[in-house]
């Protein structure tokens, strides 16, 4: 698995996935919220596996 995630794309979906995690622990949504997860470990792995079948990349190109 080649990184097709980007640094601000990493942040953005970890922050949201945590958000959503967050907000449901919390019981402020139900618990369709952790799907929060799903951002969290894209974001955290680099990879998300929705690009590749998009032909989509937020990494930047490595020399």
């Amino acid at each position: 698995m080649k990184s097709n995630v980007g640094g601000l794309d990493k942040i953005l979906r970890i922050a949201a996935g945590l958000g959503l995690i967050g907000a449901t622990a919390a019981g402020v949504l139900p618990a369709w919220g952790y799907i929060g997860v799903v951002p969290l470990i894209t974001g955290l792995m680099g990879w998300c596996p929705i690009y590749p079948i998009l032909g989509l990349s937020t990494c930047p190109i490595k020399k």
